[in-house]
Protein backbone atom coordinates (compact mmCIF):
# COMPACT_ATOMS: atom_id res chain seq x y z
CA UNK A 1 0.00 0.00 0.00
CA UNK A 2 2.37 2.13 1.52
CA UNK A 3 4.61 1.81 -1.54
CA UNK A 4 1.77 2.15 -4.28
CA UNK A 5 1.60 5.58 -2.45
CA UNK A 6 5.10 6.37 -3.02
CA UNK A 7 5.30 5.45 -6.55
CA UNK A 8 2.13 7.42 -6.88
CA UNK A 9 3.83 10.88 -5.57
CA UNK A 10 6.59 10.18 -7.49
CA UNK A 11 4.90 9.79 -10.85
CA UNK A 12 3.34 13.22 -10.08
CA UNK A 13 6.35 14.77 -9.02
CA UNK A 14 8.16 13.66 -12.18
CA UNK A 15 5.27 15.06 -14.24
CA UNK A 16 5.35 18.47 -12.09
CA UNK A 17 8.74 18.65 -13.31
CA UNK A 18 8.50 18.12 -16.92
CA UNK A 19 5.07 20.45 -17.01
CA UNK A 20 7.16 23.04 -15.30
CA UNK A 21 10.87 22.53 -17.79
CA UNK A 22 8.28 22.86 -20.62
CA UNK A 23 6.90 25.57 -18.85
CA UNK A 24 10.19 27.81 -18.32
CA UNK A 25 10.84 28.80 -22.11
CA UNK A 26 7.71 29.95 -22.59
CA UNK A 27 7.83 32.03 -19.64
CA UNK A 28 11.12 33.49 -20.25
CA UNK A 29 10.06 34.57 -24.06
CA UNK A 30 7.23 36.09 -22.68
CA UNK A 31 9.36 38.21 -19.67
CA UNK A 32 12.04 38.43 -22.21
CA UNK A 33 8.74 40.06 -24.96
CA UNK A 34 7.89 42.43 -22.05
CA UNK A 35 11.06 43.76 -21.07
CA UNK A 36 11.95 44.57 -24.77
CA UNK A 37 8.48 46.07 -24.68
CA UNK A 38 8.66 48.06 -21.79
CA UNK A 39 12.72 49.57 -23.15
CA UNK A 40 11.51 50.51 -26.30
CA UNK A 41 8.19 52.23 -24.64
CA UNK A 42 10.79 54.14 -22.63
CA UNK A 43 13.04 54.54 -25.41
CA UNK A 44 10.27 56.11 -27.21
CA UNK A 45 8.92 58.00 -24.41
CA UNK A 46 13.00 59.62 -23.60
CA UNK A 47 12.85 60.63 -27.55
CA UNK A 48 10.02 61.98 -27.55
CA UNK A 49 10.91 64.16 -24.18
CA UNK A 50 14.38 64.62 -25.87
CA UNK A 51 12.84 65.86 -29.39
CA UNK A 52 10.70 68.01 -26.86
CA UNK A 53 13.06 69.84 -25.43
CA UNK A 54 15.09 70.08 -28.33
CA UNK A 55 12.03 71.94 -30.59
CA UNK A 56 11.88 74.10 -27.59
CA UNK A 57 15.48 75.17 -27.13
CA UNK A 58 15.47 75.60 -31.04
CA UNK A 59 12.10 77.72 -30.91
CA UNK A 60 13.70 79.87 -27.96
CA UNK A 61 17.04 80.14 -30.06
CA UNK A 62 15.65 81.21 -33.26
CA UNK A 63 13.60 83.91 -31.29
CA UNK A 64 16.91 84.87 -29.51
CA UNK A 65 18.56 85.25 -33.31
CA UNK A 66 15.90 87.57 -34.54
CA UNK A 67 16.33 90.22 -31.40
CA UNK A 68 19.98 89.64 -31.56
CA UNK A 69 19.81 90.72 -35.16
CA UNK A 70 17.61 93.37 -34.79
CA UNK A 71 19.98 95.15 -32.10
CA UNK A 72 17.04 94.21 -29.57
CA UNK A 73 19.62 92.89 -26.77
CA UNK A 74 17.92 92.50 -23.73
CA UNK A 75 15.30 90.31 -24.85
CA UNK A 76 17.87 88.35 -26.82
CA UNK A 77 19.45 87.71 -23.89
CA UNK A 78 16.34 86.20 -22.21
CA UNK A 79 15.39 83.72 -25.17
CA UNK A 80 18.74 82.30 -25.23
CA UNK A 81 19.09 82.14 -21.70
CA UNK A 82 16.05 80.15 -21.71
CA UNK A 83 17.19 78.24 -24.84
CA UNK A 84 19.82 76.82 -22.57
CA UNK A 85 17.77 75.07 -20.10
CA UNK A 86 16.41 72.67 -22.66
CA UNK A 87 19.96 72.56 -24.18
CA UNK A 88 22.42 73.50 -21.81
CA UNK A 89 25.59 72.49 -23.36
CA UNK A 90 24.73 73.79 -26.88
CA UNK A 91 27.83 75.93 -28.55
CA UNK A 92 25.24 77.85 -30.62
CA UNK A 93 23.16 79.09 -27.58
CA UNK A 94 26.20 79.79 -25.89
CA UNK A 95 27.91 81.88 -28.32
CA UNK A 96 24.79 84.12 -29.16
CA UNK A 97 23.95 84.58 -25.60
CA UNK A 98 27.72 86.06 -25.52
CA UNK A 99 27.06 88.23 -28.42
CA UNK A 100 23.64 89.45 -27.05
CA UNK A 101 25.39 90.44 -23.43
CA UNK A 102 28.44 92.01 -25.16
CA UNK A 103 25.74 94.43 -26.71
CA UNK A 104 24.30 95.17 -23.76
CA UNK A 105 27.54 96.07 -22.20
CA UNK A 106 27.93 93.46 -20.16
CA UNK A 107 31.38 92.11 -21.00
CA UNK A 108 32.64 89.79 -18.02
CA UNK A 109 29.83 87.63 -18.56
CA UNK A 110 30.13 87.51 -22.03
CA UNK A 111 33.93 86.92 -21.60
CA UNK A 112 33.13 83.93 -19.39
CA UNK A 113 31.24 82.55 -21.75
CA UNK A 114 33.62 82.97 -24.76
CA UNK A 115 36.88 82.17 -22.72
CA UNK A 116 34.60 78.40 -22.38
CA UNK A 117 33.89 78.59 -26.03
CA UNK A 118 37.72 79.37 -26.70
CA UNK A 119 38.62 76.36 -24.71
CA UNK A 120 36.40 74.20 -26.38
CA UNK A 121 37.52 75.56 -30.21
CA UNK A 122 40.06 77.87 -29.94
CA UNK A 123 40.17 78.24 -34.03
CA UNK A 124 36.50 79.40 -33.86
CA UNK A 125 36.52 82.27 -35.83
CA UNK A 126 33.83 84.18 -34.45
CA UNK A 127 35.02 83.81 -30.73
CA UNK A 128 38.27 85.15 -30.77
CA UNK A 129 36.55 88.15 -32.94
CA UNK A 130 34.28 88.72 -29.94
CA UNK A 131 37.20 88.41 -27.37
CA UNK A 132 39.41 90.68 -29.53
CA UNK A 133 36.41 93.15 -29.52
CA UNK A 134 36.31 92.81 -25.65
CA UNK A 135 39.78 93.08 -25.07
CA UNK A 136 40.50 96.18 -27.02
CA UNK A 137 37.68 98.15 -25.08
CA UNK A 138 39.58 96.87 -22.29
CA UNK A 139 43.09 98.78 -23.33
CA UNK A 140 44.36 95.29 -23.73
CA UNK A 141 46.04 95.56 -26.79
CA UNK A 142 48.40 92.95 -26.61
CA UNK A 143 45.61 90.62 -25.92
CA UNK A 144 43.05 92.32 -28.79
CA UNK A 145 45.71 91.57 -31.46
CA UNK A 146 46.65 88.39 -30.67
CA UNK A 147 42.65 87.39 -30.65
CA UNK A 148 42.51 89.64 -33.99
CA UNK A 149 44.97 87.38 -35.53
CA UNK A 150 43.23 84.56 -34.38
CA UNK A 151 40.37 85.80 -35.64
CA UNK A 152 42.03 86.71 -39.25
CA UNK A 153 43.67 83.43 -39.74
CA UNK A 154 40.68 81.47 -38.42
CA UNK A 155 38.41 78.82 -40.08
CA UNK A 156 35.25 80.26 -41.16
CA UNK A 157 31.95 78.71 -42.12
CA UNK A 158 30.70 79.24 -45.52
CA UNK A 159 28.88 82.53 -46.15
CA UNK A 160 30.81 84.31 -43.30
CA UNK A 161 34.25 84.59 -45.37
CA UNK A 162 33.48 88.44 -44.90
CA UNK A 163 33.84 88.27 -40.96
CA UNK A 164 37.35 87.47 -41.60
CA UNK A 165 38.18 90.91 -43.61
CA UNK A 166 35.97 92.72 -41.36
CA UNK A 167 38.49 91.43 -38.58
CA UNK A 168 41.23 92.74 -40.41
CA UNK A 169 39.52 95.99 -40.41
CA UNK A 170 38.76 96.04 -36.72
CA UNK A 171 42.72 95.32 -36.17
CA UNK A 172 43.96 97.95 -38.65
CA UNK A 173 41.87 100.66 -37.22
CA UNK A 174 42.93 99.17 -33.28
CA UNK A 175 46.76 99.33 -34.67
CA UNK A 176 46.20 103.24 -35.94
CA UNK A 177 44.07 104.04 -32.88
CA UNK A 178 47.54 102.91 -30.92
CA UNK A 179 49.63 104.67 -33.66
CA UNK A 180 51.25 101.60 -34.14
CA UNK A 181 51.76 102.46 -37.82
CA UNK A 182 54.04 99.85 -39.27
CA UNK A 183 51.92 96.69 -38.32
CA UNK A 184 49.29 99.02 -39.44
CA UNK A 185 50.87 98.76 -42.78
CA UNK A 186 51.70 95.36 -42.95
CA UNK A 187 47.86 94.47 -42.36
CA UNK A 188 46.60 96.92 -45.07
CA UNK A 189 49.22 95.25 -47.69
CA UNK A 190 48.02 91.45 -46.85
CA UNK A 191 43.78 93.59 -46.97
CA UNK A 192 44.99 94.83 -50.35
CA UNK A 193 45.88 91.31 -51.99
CA UNK A 194 42.36 90.02 -51.35
CA UNK A 195 40.55 93.29 -52.26
CA UNK A 196 39.18 93.70 -55.98
CA UNK A 197 38.74 96.97 -58.12
CA UNK A 198 35.08 97.89 -56.48
CA UNK A 199 35.00 101.69 -56.53
CA UNK A 200 34.10 101.15 -52.64
CA UNK A 201 36.48 99.30 -51.14
CA UNK A 202 39.55 101.19 -53.36
CA UNK A 203 38.59 104.31 -51.42
CA UNK A 204 38.41 102.73 -48.33
CA UNK A 205 41.78 101.23 -48.50
CA UNK A 206 42.94 104.27 -49.80
CA UNK A 207 42.03 106.54 -46.54
CA UNK A 208 43.60 103.76 -44.65
CA UNK A 209 46.78 103.84 -46.52
CA UNK A 210 46.29 107.80 -45.78
CA UNK A 211 46.45 106.95 -41.64
CA UNK A 212 49.07 104.48 -42.06
CA UNK A 213 51.01 107.75 -44.24
CA UNK A 214 51.74 104.95 -47.12
CA UNK A 215 50.51 107.71 -49.37
CA UNK A 216 52.29 105.68 -52.76
CA UNK A 217 49.70 102.67 -52.15
CA UNK A 218 47.40 105.61 -50.87
CA UNK A 219 47.61 106.97 -54.10
CA UNK A 220 47.28 103.89 -56.16
CA UNK A 221 44.08 102.80 -54.63
CA UNK A 222 42.64 105.77 -54.86
CA UNK A 223 43.51 106.04 -58.84
CA UNK A 224 42.28 102.36 -59.04
CA UNK A 225 38.85 104.00 -57.67
CA UNK A 226 39.17 106.74 -59.80
CA UNK A 227 38.72 104.70 -62.91
CA UNK A 228 35.10 103.65 -61.87
CA UNK A 229 33.84 107.24 -61.08
CA UNK A 230 36.74 109.91 -62.05
CA UNK A 231 34.49 112.25 -60.18
CA UNK A 232 34.18 110.50 -56.65
CA UNK A 233 35.36 114.11 -54.62
CA UNK A 234 36.60 111.48 -51.76
CA UNK A 235 38.63 109.46 -54.14
CA UNK A 236 40.41 113.08 -55.78
CA UNK A 237 40.51 114.60 -52.67
CA UNK A 238 42.49 111.97 -50.83
CA UNK A 239 44.62 111.42 -54.37
CA UNK A 240 45.30 115.39 -53.88
CA UNK A 241 46.29 114.73 -50.05
CA UNK A 242 48.44 111.79 -50.66
CA UNK A 243 50.26 112.92 -53.96
CA UNK A 244 50.87 116.80 -51.94
CA UNK A 245 52.47 114.56 -49.22
CA UNK A 246 54.58 112.59 -51.47
CA UNK A 247 56.05 116.20 -53.02
CA UNK A 248 53.99 115.54 -56.02
CA UNK A 249 52.98 119.02 -56.38
CA UNK A 250 51.69 119.04 -60.06
CA UNK A 251 49.58 116.12 -59.54
CA UNK A 252 48.35 117.39 -56.52
CA UNK A 253 46.69 120.55 -57.78
CA UNK A 254 45.75 118.70 -61.15
CA UNK A 255 43.16 116.31 -58.26
CA UNK A 256 42.76 119.03 -55.65
CA UNK A 257 41.20 121.15 -58.27
CA UNK A 258 39.02 118.52 -59.23
CA UNK A 259 37.91 117.77 -55.98
CA UNK A 260 37.34 121.59 -55.27
CA UNK A 261 35.36 121.84 -58.73
CA UNK A 262 32.99 119.12 -57.20
CA UNK A 263 32.65 120.12 -53.42
CA UNK A 264 33.14 123.65 -52.85
CA UNK A 265 33.05 123.36 -49.22
CA UNK A 266 36.04 120.95 -48.71
CA UNK A 267 37.98 123.46 -46.82
CA UNK A 268 40.92 120.66 -46.29
CA UNK A 269 41.51 120.65 -50.05
CA UNK A 270 41.58 124.57 -50.81
CA UNK A 271 43.99 124.45 -48.84
CA UNK A 272 46.30 122.10 -49.74
CA UNK A 273 45.80 123.42 -53.07
CA UNK A 274 46.77 126.90 -52.11
CA UNK A 275 50.07 126.24 -50.67
CA UNK A 276 50.51 123.54 -54.14
CA UNK A 277 50.07 126.27 -56.13
CA UNK A 278 52.69 128.10 -54.26
CA UNK A 279 54.96 126.01 -53.80
CA UNK A 280 54.86 125.67 -58.09
CA UNK A 281 54.97 129.14 -57.88
CA UNK A 282 57.26 130.08 -55.67
CA UNK A 283 60.17 127.01 -56.51
CA UNK A 284 63.28 128.57 -58.44
CA UNK A 285 64.84 125.53 -59.96
CA UNK A 286 61.74 124.37 -61.62
CA UNK A 287 62.06 124.07 -65.01
CA UNK A 288 61.41 125.81 -67.80
CA UNK A 289 61.86 129.26 -66.03
CA UNK A 290 64.21 132.20 -67.38
CA UNK A 291 66.69 133.92 -65.13
CA UNK A 292 64.80 136.90 -64.89
CA UNK A 293 61.81 134.74 -63.30
CA UNK A 294 64.29 132.86 -60.96
CA UNK A 295 66.44 135.77 -59.35
CA UNK A 296 62.66 137.48 -59.18
CA UNK A 297 61.59 134.27 -57.42
CA UNK A 298 64.44 133.88 -55.23
CA UNK A 299 64.46 137.78 -54.22
CA UNK A 300 60.76 137.38 -53.44
CA UNK A 301 61.90 133.98 -50.86
CA UNK A 302 64.50 136.07 -49.37
CA UNK A 303 62.55 139.00 -48.03
CA UNK A 304 60.23 136.25 -46.52
CA UNK A 305 62.84 134.64 -44.69
CA UNK A 306 63.42 138.24 -43.54
CA UNK A 307 60.10 138.75 -42.06
CA UNK A 308 60.04 134.78 -40.58
CA UNK A 309 62.91 135.79 -38.77
CA UNK A 310 61.69 139.19 -37.41
CA UNK A 311 58.56 137.11 -36.25
CA UNK A 312 60.47 134.22 -34.81
CA UNK A 313 63.06 135.22 -32.14
CA UNK A 314 66.14 132.01 -33.28
CA UNK A 315 68.27 132.36 -29.82
CA UNK A 316 71.77 133.16 -30.32
CA UNK A 317 74.18 130.10 -29.43
CA UNK A 318 77.01 130.54 -26.88
CA UNK A 319 80.36 129.99 -27.17
CA UNK A 320 81.93 126.79 -26.09
CA UNK A 321 84.75 128.67 -24.10
CA UNK A 322 85.62 132.47 -23.14
CA UNK A 323 88.32 132.74 -26.00
CA UNK A 324 85.62 131.31 -28.82
CA UNK A 325 83.96 134.68 -30.89
CA UNK A 326 80.42 135.04 -31.12
CA UNK A 327 78.75 132.64 -33.85
CA UNK A 328 77.15 134.08 -36.61
CA UNK A 329 73.79 134.05 -36.17
CA UNK A 330 71.01 133.16 -39.00
CA UNK A 331 69.75 136.86 -38.40
CA UNK A 332 73.64 137.83 -38.97
CA UNK A 333 73.85 135.88 -42.37
CA UNK A 334 70.77 137.32 -43.41
CA UNK A 335 71.75 140.89 -42.97
CA UNK A 336 75.16 140.18 -44.45
CA UNK A 337 74.04 138.83 -47.64
CA UNK A 338 71.10 142.09 -48.30
CA UNK A 339 73.56 143.81 -49.45
CA UNK A 340 74.19 141.64 -52.29
CA UNK A 341 70.94 140.07 -52.88
CA UNK A 342 69.24 141.88 -55.80
CA UNK A 343 67.38 140.73 -59.16
CA UNK A 344 70.54 141.99 -60.71
CA UNK A 345 72.88 140.15 -59.40
CA UNK A 346 71.17 137.25 -59.09
CA UNK A 347 70.20 137.02 -62.80
CA UNK A 348 73.97 137.19 -63.56
CA UNK A 349 75.32 134.85 -60.51
CA UNK A 350 73.95 131.48 -60.28
CA UNK A 351 76.41 130.87 -57.23
CA UNK A 352 74.54 133.57 -55.70
CA UNK A 353 71.27 132.04 -56.21
CA UNK A 354 72.39 128.72 -55.07
CA UNK A 355 73.91 130.42 -51.24
CA UNK A 356 70.86 132.80 -51.24
CA UNK A 357 68.32 129.72 -51.49
CA UNK A 358 70.48 127.63 -48.89
CA UNK A 359 70.39 130.70 -46.33
CA UNK A 360 66.17 130.70 -47.10
CA UNK A 361 65.90 126.60 -46.80
CA UNK A 362 68.34 127.04 -43.29
CA UNK A 363 66.27 130.15 -42.07
CA UNK A 364 62.76 128.30 -42.56
CA UNK A 365 63.69 125.08 -41.36
CA UNK A 366 65.18 126.44 -38.18
CA UNK A 367 62.21 128.36 -37.30
CA UNK A 368 60.17 125.62 -38.50
CA UNK A 369 61.88 123.89 -35.35
CA UNK A 370 61.39 127.03 -33.08
CA UNK A 371 58.01 128.17 -33.73
CA UNK A 372 56.12 125.78 -35.48
CA UNK A 373 54.99 124.89 -38.63
CA UNK A 374 54.59 127.73 -40.81
CA UNK A 375 52.00 128.72 -43.10
CA UNK A 376 51.38 130.51 -46.54
CA UNK A 377 54.95 131.05 -48.21
CA UNK A 378 56.59 129.85 -45.19
CA UNK A 379 55.39 126.71 -45.82
CA UNK A 380 56.16 126.74 -49.02
CA UNK A 381 59.71 127.62 -48.71
CA UNK A 382 60.11 124.80 -46.38
CA UNK A 383 58.63 122.01 -48.55
CA UNK A 384 60.69 123.00 -51.27
CA UNK A 385 63.36 123.22 -49.09
CA UNK A 386 62.36 119.56 -48.57
CA UNK A 387 61.89 118.31 -52.02
CA UNK A 388 65.13 119.98 -53.24
CA UNK A 389 67.01 118.16 -49.87
CA UNK A 390 70.65 116.72 -51.08
CA UNK A 391 71.04 118.85 -54.04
Amino acid sequence: MFGSYGEEVATSRHFNLQLYLRQQPVMLAVLSILVVMFFLFVSVLSRVYYSQRQALGTRWFNRGVADLNAGRFSPAVVEFRTALLYSRDEYAYQLNLAEALVGLKHTGEASAYLLNLWDREPDNGLVNLELARIAAQQGQIKEATRYYHDAVYAAWPTGQESKRRDARLELIELLLRTNDRAQAEAELIALSENVGDEPAEQERLGDLFLRAQDYERALSAYRTSLKSDKHNEGDLAGAGYAAFELGRYREAQHYLQAAIAHNPADTASADRLKTAELVLRMDPYRRPITSAERARIVKQAFDIAGDRLKNCSIPRSSPTTASDAAPVTLNDEWAAARPKVSEQRLRENSDLVDSTMDLVFRIERQAGILCGTPTGADLALLLIAKSHEGM
